[in-house]
């Protein structure tokens, strides 16, 4: 018998670096309604009373960016100075400037020249049956905690909770299955006033305890503000910049990640869309059993349509040649950048949603890419009942 301990970890919206992702999201959904062969890289900072919103954008459109900051921190919840952020009050500086013609020149479709990847680099995406997701149970449980901070703060649950917050979860796994969790962690956002003893007895009751109460054991450990305290959070406590929490937008650390951050980038860039079709595939593929984990490697150059490499990975849990499994992926998926962004229709504007609590296992009929459409095609390939 086999046992370890995983551990992934998952942030709230109001986490200074979620915010900036929400934020660069927020200014792409606006661009694509206006014009949705909007070419965007839009990154954001954020510190005590700031936001800065950069980048290069190529657009047909126009958006107001900031009046798009100051509703997007409205809705996270920064509508007091007290928290280090004041929707109203903040100042919005912006510094935008249109997309490189070189990299244009590589990317745009013309008569003569098909749609190219939008950047060299190599993409993953990852599947397993641990959850009904499809999902690493660590990284479902820390992103549902922290999606229940914000559910317990806005409903008025708990009227002491704050904006910002994290949560990570240690599952013990025997023999590769998980079995039980034996550490839960979360650090609270919190009004000055709230004795730590309430802050941990509200927590486990109305955040730990609906979430994780099936794997929950005796022997769990608790650790709710273990400094003691979090009146300071917030921008005022760290400064946030796009794309600092890309484990958190993928698998929380179980499977590989390429290294690029997804929120702010429209489709053209791979680094997002092509990282959505390698989890789709995964996901399909243990969907139809043909595997019980599944990793996905897709690498582009930039400029060039067709994928350099298709790599897959299912551990010793597959009941197919790794080999063909990579040759079913190129009949079976559309893997050119213009061909996967059609498919999975990435041209809307759907990735504000995306913002905070993970890219990827997600319930939501707009997450295209967490469809398991292809599940007969892949069982015919293979001519698996």
């Amino acid at each position: 018998m086999k046992k370890y301990h995983f551990t992934s970890e998952s942030v709230t919206e109001g986490h200074p670096d979620k915010v900036c992702d929400a934020v660069s999201d927020a200014v792409l959904d606006a661009l694509l309604t206006v014009d949705p062969d909007s070419r965007v890289a839009c990154e954001t900072l954020t510190t005590t009373g700031l936001v800065m919103v950069v980048g290069e954008i190529s657009t047909r459109g126009y958006v107001d960016i900031p009046h798009i900051v100051r509703d997007t921190l409205k809705r996270i919840g920064y509508t007091d100075s007290d928290f280090g952020l004041d929707a109203t009050s903040c100042a919005v500086v912006t510094s935008i400037h249109e997309q490189s013609e070189n990299i244009a020149l590589g990317v745009n479709e013309t008569d003569k020249h098909e749609q190219g990847a939008g950047d060299q680099g190599m993409m993953f995406g990852f599947a397993c049956d641990e959850t009904p997701e499809l999902m690493p149970l660590p990284i479902t449980l820390a992103n549902k905690i922290t999606m229940r901070l914000a559910e317990v703060r806005k409903k008025g649950i708990l009227n002491w909770v704050r904006p910002d917050g994290k949560s990570q979860v240690t599952v013990e796994y025997i023999d590769g299955e998980p079995k039980s969790i034996t550490g839960v962690v979360v650090a609270v956002h919190h009004n000055p006033d709230v004795p730590h003893e309430k802050i941990v007895r509200d927590i486990k009751k109305h955040v730990i305890i609906p979430v994780c109460e099936h794997y929950l054991i005796p022997e769990t450990k608790f650790y709710i503000n273990a400094t003691g305290i979090f009146a300071v959070g917030g921008p005022e406590a760290d400064a946030g910049v796009t794309g600092r929490k890309i484990i958190v937008d993928t698998y929380g650390g179980m499977g590989r990640h390429g290294g690029g951050a997804f929120s702010g980038k429209d489709p053209s860039k791979v680094d997002r869309s092509a990282s959505y079709m390698a989890r789709y595939i995964a996901k399909n593929i243990v969907a139809a059993k043909l595997a019980r984990r599944c990793e996905i490697q897709l690498a582009y150059s930039i400029g060039v349509a067709e994928p350099v490499s298709v790599y897959a990975n299912t551990f010793g849990t597959g009941v197919v040649d790794e080999d063909k499994l990579a040759v079913a992926i190129r009949k079976i998926f559309p893997l050119k950048p213009s061909e996967l962004i059609k498919h999975l229709q990435l041209k809307r504007p759907i990735y504000y949603k995306t913002a905070a609590y993970g890219h990827f296992g997600r319930e939501d009929d707009e997450f295209t890419w967490e469809k398991t459409d292809k599940i007969d095609e892949l069982k015919t390939f293979f001519g698996v009942k």
